[in-house]
């Protein structure tokens, strides 16, 4: 098992300075300073480090997750802190979100969506339905505003907050001399605005209204 953490942690290295797709195998096998006949008794190729790799990013993520919600005491609490650990790896696990950022690319390009929620379901068995659960815990409890749809409510949040977090730790320095704000103070200010989005409370029924606010208007224009 040293063997194969020190072909993954040399690994991990090489895909963050030069690119997963710029790493070739025999990078891999002189950085982790192993046989060839060493390395491949753990991976036939790039794509299975890759893979192990994500595993364990995975497996770390729904632990830390998990562990982020431990005392909160209603669904609205629950759904932020566990934005609010998103954050926080943000600040302090850049190189591990770059590197979900590269394999959301060779996803979408080389590797079938089964693979990836087969491997997910080895990890969590609920996997984001998790989080589905707490939009309806929330719902049920009063802390969440009743009008949301827990399936695409589940989709539009956790895409939103995924692809900024991977954007902003992908492109660092260059957003925060583009915006001129740190990457940490922007990704707080997203999830901010979509907790205060999901509260229940006042806003709510004012967002509601409006739809039937311009409604009237343009009947009335169309009478006059």
């Amino acid at each position: 098992m040293r063997q194969r953490r020190r072909i993954l942690s040399a690994a991990e290295k090489l895909f963050d300075e030069r690119g997963i797709d710029r790493t070739t195998m025999a990078e891999v096998i002189s950085a982790s300073e192993l046989r060839p006949s060493t390395m491949y008794q753990y991976f036939a190729n790039k794509d299975e480090i890759v893979w192990a790799i994500l595993s364990e990013v995975l497996e770390e993520a729904a632990a830390r997750a998990k562990k982020s919600v431990e005392g909160a005491t209603n669904g609205l609490a629950k759904i932020t802190a566990l934005l609010q650990y998103m954050a926080d790896e943000l600040s302090k696990n850049q190189p591990r979100i770059r590197f979900m950022a590269q394999f959301d690319a060779m996803y979408a390009r080389d590797w079938p969506t089964e693979r990836l929620l087969t491997l997910e379901g080895q990890i969590h068995d609920q996997g984001f339905k998790a989080f589905r659960k707490l939009i309806r815990e929330g719902i049920a409890d009063g802390s969440l505003r009743p009008d949301l749809d827990p399936d695409l409510t589940l989709h539009a949040v956790i895409n939103a907050v995924i692809a900024a977090q991977r954007r902003l730790a992908s492109l660092g320095k260059k957003v925060e001399l583009e915006y001129g704000q740190s990457i940490d103070r922007m990704f707080r200010e997203t999830i901010r605005i979509i907790v205060f989005g999901l509260r229940a409370g006042e806003h709510a029924n004012t967002a509601d209204s409006c739809p039937r606010v311009k409604a009237h208007r343009a009947t009335t224009r169309k009478r006059t």
